[in-house]
C-alpha cells in the first residue's frame, strides 16, 4: 500500500477494508518517514502491530 493511501485510510471514518497477512485490520497510525504503518486485527486492539506499508493490502 502506498504511503499517501494509507495516511487517508488511517484519518477517515469510514472503516476500509485492508488486511495484513490474510486478517482484516484497522489501521491505528501511519510513520511516513519510516513507511511503517500501527495495526490491530479487527476487533483485538490488544494486537498491537507496526508493520511495513506494503505488507498491507486494500481490497
Amino acid at each position: 500500500m502506498n504511503k499517501q493511501r494509507a495516511i487517508e485510510i488511517s484519518e477517515s471514518p469510514v472503516m476500509a477494508n485492508v488486511t495484513y497477512q490474510g486478517m482484516q485490520i484497522y489501521i491505528q497510525q501511519v510513520d511516513a518517514q519510516n513507511e511503517t504503518a500501527r495495526i490491530y486485527p479487527l476487533g483485538q486492539p490488544e494486537n498491537e502491530l507496526s508493520v511495513p506499508l506494503d505488507s498491507l493490502t486494500e481490497h
